[in-house]
């Protein structure tokens, strides 16, 4: 930590302002008490300006070298540049003397990922992942049913990150080159199996599907990735930018009852259309609550509706601020993203080779 007075906000530099940066990572910390968006790093022009509209008396720096040239006047460093950035920027800042966010993918190998790891316990400093749809409203309320035994013993976990994106928007996610690390299977692959592992602990073994569907592509679009848990459970992950008809974004079979719910979590969206955390926040109307119980019927689904718990992506950056001031638990370790790296390596493998993986 540098010198920043007890009790006064702790400063944020940003790298990047693009969708992650812009989007997620700046109004977060904004709203987040004991944190202050000092820095924002871009070389885009138009998005200098659009960081210093939106976020009046921030600081910009066309460069990482020109944050890292007043590294002693700030207290954290967050990477939310593109993913063949990751590496290189939080190792700078770790050996700068700062902590690190890193958005995901943290790395693009799990071995980068816990070399980044113990760098940062070697220097005493927090290294956090942000995996931001742990704190999605129907994973949160999913999380509640399984401590609570609601279902049951969980037989299969059916999870599904779709789209209708027909046509390549182009761009370094989409890029065929292995250097991006773009692909829907670490992108949003990174989400569902992160997801996974946290509800259903570490996978045993790993089979995956990846194709390129849409003219034009160069990297997978429509992907598919079969867990095998250690405790039993069985998980099936979708991720997917050529749905033309959405399936449900959770679906959870247990042996007392399952649960099903349809829909995005809405804080992207509100995020998205400039709407910023307070009262009210993360919360989806009635139409939208999934369904918990048994039933056979081809229309309802059977069971009951079930209230879904506010979203509440304002905790990740809560939980950096507690971490940072108070020792409290980082919220997202990299160790466990390098556990999820393991399962998209091994994914990637199934896919390419046409086996299945044990871990």
């Amino acid at each position: 930590m540098t010198g920043t007075p007890p009790g006064s906000p702790l400063r944020v530099g940003l790298v990047g302002y693009g969708l992650a940066g812009s989007v997620f990572h700046a109004p977060l910390i904004a709203a987040t008490e004991g944190l202050t968006l000092d820095t924002v790093v871009t070389s885009n022009a138009e998005r200098q300006e659009q960081a210093r509209t939106e976020h009046p008396g921030v600081r910009v720096a066309a460069t990482p070298d020109e944050l890292f040239e007043h590294a002693e006047d700030l207290d954290l460093i967050v990477v939310a540049s593109p993913n063949r950035t990751h590496v290189p920027l939080a190792t700078t800042a770790l050996k700068s003397g700062l902590p690190v966010v890193v958005d995901k993918p943290v790395a693009g190998t799990a071995a980068e990922a816990r070399e980044l790891a113990a760098l940062a316990d070697e220097r005493g400093l927090l290294l956090s992942v942000f995996q931001n749809r742990r704190w999605d409203n129907d994973f949160l309320t999913l999380r509640r049913l399984l401590a609570e035994g609601e279902l049951g013993d969980v037989w299969r976990f059916e999870s599904r990150f779709e789209r209708w994106r027909p046509q390549p928007k182009g761009g370094w996610r989409e890029s065929g080159d292995p250097a991006e690390i773009g692909g829907l299977l670490y992108d949003l692959g990174s989400h569902v199996v992160d997801q996974a592992l946290v509800l259903f602990g570490p996978a045993t073994s790993v089979y995956a599907e990846a194709d390129i569907r849409r003219p034009g592509a160069e990297t997978d679009d429509d992907t598919f990735i079969a867990l095998t848990h250690a405790g039993g459970v069985r998980s099936h992950l979708h991720v997917s930018a050529t749905t033309a008809q959405l399936g449900p974004r959770f679906r959870v079979l247990g042996s007392q009852a399952g649960y099903v719910k349809y829909g995005l979590d809405p804080q992207e969206a509100a995020l998205r259309d400039g709407r910023r955390p307070g009262p009210g926040w993360g919360t989806e109307p009635e139409s939208l609550w999934g369904r918990i119980g048994s039933g056979e019927s081809p229309l309802t689904g059977g069971g009951r509706p079930l209230r879904t718990l506010p979203g509440d992506y304002p905790a990740y950056y809560a939980a950096i601020a507690a971490a940072l001031r108070d020792g409290a638990p980082n919220p997202v370790t990299a160790l466990e993203a390098a556990a999820a790296l393991d399962v998209l390596e091994a994914a990637r493998r199934s896919a390419r080779d046409g086996v299945t993986v044990t871990l």
